[in-house]
């Protein structure tokens, strides 16, 4: 079985890329090749790796590539995010709308040259759900809920779920969208996403540094952990067509959490002297974008493929202290 991620070198791609080495089978299949295609090099741990094949590329030329190459499936986890979609507009469109219709159409080619359809999960977001005078956002967003995005990017991601769907319908790919929710604690350093903070604002601190917070402490959101958001796109890419319920999106499970609640989560974790490194300083812009976002998140259908989140915000930071024991980004502990 030979399996494409498109990202696989960033953090939810390289975790994805971990998960299925380890595991050795997909959807009941041995893995016997694993593509990693991303702008960087996969982490040594996975370039390594004798199963990895890593593509240091644009999408483009990887999808390219596709159209005389094999895959039995995908996972499509590249993405410019939302903060570098709102300041660059072309980008967006490149890498989000661009980008996943050359693969889709790489991935119908092989079809009409009579091969079997692939798997393709593709990585959506929450950021599809907005408030619209016309639908007004509800307390809790569902798989049910009509999308009304306020962002170019949430807009990107929700034109391409349509797109996997109609793709879909007419034979050339075996396509599912998940809609992710905000994916923390995130290591490394804050990246171009609006979303950066609800990770720097417990990695930070953790690490010994100061953190910024550019919402209000009552600013509520549903969050996941890197290992349930992995667990949860594995879980769509094993189901059957009748268990996943037609083609339309479906929301992965979340935490819905307040900002002062992952504080409280991080003195109770972590200590009073670690909390006391946040301060609040807003930021017009990222309030703007985060105030358009939904406030809590629902996933029935999910949870009929025995899809579960976190009980606890403790327990995500209790798992990113347990992935980086030991390392530099923890030291702030030691203080």
């Amino acid at each position: 079985m030979k399996i494409l991620i498109t990202g696989g070198a960033g953090f939810v791609g390289a975790r994805l890329a971990r998960t299925l080495l380890a595991g050795g089978t997909l959807a009941g299949r041995r893995i016997e090749r694993l593509v990693l295609a991303d702008l960087a090099a996969p982490p040594p741990d996975l370039h390594d790796d004798a199963r990895v094949a890593a593509r240091v590329e644009p999408l483009a030329a990887t999808c390219e590539a596709l159209r005389g190459e094999p895959f039995d499936g995908v996972f499509h986890l590249a993405s410019a995010v939302s903060g570098e979609c709102e300041a660059d507009f072309d980008l967006g469109l490149r890498s989000n709308l661009d980008g996943t219709r050359a693969l889709l159409d790489a991935l119908r080619h092989r079809v009409q040259q009579g091969a079997a359809p692939a798997r393709l999960v593709f990585s959506s977001s929450i950021a599809v759900f907005g408030p619209d005078p016309a639908l007004p956002l509800p307390e809790v967003v569902g798989d049910d809920t009509i999308p009304a995005p306020q962002t170019s990017y949430g807009t990107q991601k929700l034109v391409c779920e349509h797109l996997v769907a109609d793709y879909t319908r007419k034979g050339y790919v075996d396509g599912r969208a998940a809609r992710l929710m905000t994916v923390t604690v995130r290591p490394g350093r804050p990246n171009g996403a609006a979303s950066s903070f609800f990770s720097g604002m417990i990695r930070e601190p953790l690490a010994g540094e100061e953190a910024v917070c550019p919402v209000s402490p009552d600013v509520r959101h549903p969050v996941s952990s890197p290992q349930r958001t992995v667990e949860g796109l594995i879980a769509v890419y094993e189901a059957s067509r009748e268990a996943f319920v037609g083609r339309s999106a479906l929301n992965l499970p979340a935490l819905n959490v307040s900002v002062q609640q992952m504080l409280d989560a991080l003195e109770a974790v972590a200590g009073p002297r670690v909390r006391a490194r946040v301060r609040f300083e807003r930021d017009e812009r990222i309030a703007g974008i985060v105030a358009n976002w939904p406030r809590a998140a629902s996933a029935r259908r999910a949870a009929g493929l025995g899809l579960q989140p976190e009980a606890r915000f403790e327990d995500i930071i209790r798992q990113y202290i347990a992935d980086h024991a030991g390392t530099p980004a923890l030291k702030g502990l030691e203080a």
